[in-house]
């Protein structure tokens, strides 16, 4: 029995790529830093919504492309026989639903946003295989994450998170590019590897003086995680789409570290590097893509 209940809990978190979920949490934390702050109580709550959010949209993403799997990744769940597609239909829709209500307590505004995300969720998990501009909805969908985060500090939605979760979607875009090299084979281009130095570019356009010194320290170590992530490409112009995909994603920490770096006290810096360390140990036993 308990064996029994251990391959299941195996099963469900490989279905939800937990692994993430730490990057998910440090874009919440990056977002509602940069609108003041606030209650302990609220952020719990917006971290509790949007990684419901988040699960609920990895488990549509294995019921939508069960199909593909079937073809193209038979070790999947659903194509290996582990799990019905009708279940995972059901386990996704329900943390959707979960995530929608739990931000309505954050407030109006991000209960009004949560379904806007949802929308995005959806949307990218239906058309992701069958359109090429896919990684711009998935950069949408950690945009508007940061959006959300945003309506629970206790300034307010500023200009902050808009412009730092615009920087996230455009390295999101650049990582996504990327890990479609898992599914279709061929050369990566590079064009969208520059989409990954965004953050960097806007940190440093956006501070000076001080601020701008310690956005330089952030984006030196953002700047060689990537280069030593996307370094393959760069050579060979080919990719381990795997273990490339999932060093980019933990990099996402990097970048929300560097959002919020010129007004970053040290137990929130230490928060981050935590983030970033339990993404690495989670993705050495849950599969990130």
């Amino acid at each position: 029995m308990n064996l029994n209940f251990t391959r299941q809990l195996g099963l469900l978190l490989i279905l939800g790529r937990v692994s993430n979920l730490p990057t998910v949490w440090s874009n919440c934390l990056a977002g509602w830093w940069l609108s003041g702050g606030g209650t302990p109580g609220k952020l719990v709550l917006l971290l509790l919504g949007v990684s419901a959010l988040y699960t609920g949209g990895m488990f549509l993403n294995d019921a939508f492309d069960a199909e593909f799997d079937q073809q193209r990744r038979r070790s999947r769940p659903i194509p290996s026989g582990k799990i019905s597609r009708q279940t995972v239909w059901r386990y996704g829709w329900g943390w959707l639903g979960l995530g929608i209500l739990i931000l309505c307590f954050v407030g109006k505004a991000a209960a009004a946003l949560a379904l806007v995300l949802a929308l995005c969720i959806v949307i990218y998990n239906a058309a992701h295989k069958v359109i090429t501009v896919s990684p711009w909805l998935m950069g949408a969908c950690r945009f508007w994450v940061y959006v959300i985060a945003g309506t629970a500090g206790q300034d307010g939605l500023g200009g902050g998170p808009v412009w730092c979760g615009a920087a996230l979607a455009l390295y999101v875009v650049g990582l996504s590019y990327v890990a479609r090299r898992e599914s279709f084979r061929g050369p990566v281009p590079l064009w969208p590897l520059l989409l990954l130095l965004a953050p960097i570019g806007l940190a440093l356009l956006m501070n000076r003086g001080a601020a701008q010194n310690a956005a330089w320290g952030v984006s030196a170590i953002l700047g060689l995680w990537t280069a030593r992530c996307a370094w393959g490409v760069f050579k060979s112009g080919s990719v381990r789409a795997t273990r490339t995909v999932s060093g980019l994603l933990a990099g996402i920490v990097w970048v929300d570290w560097l959002a919020v770096a010129p007004q970053c006290p040290p137990w929130l810096a230490g928060t981050f590097l935590i983030l970033f360390g339990a993404t690495l140990f989670l993705q050495r036993f849950i599969p990130a893509t």
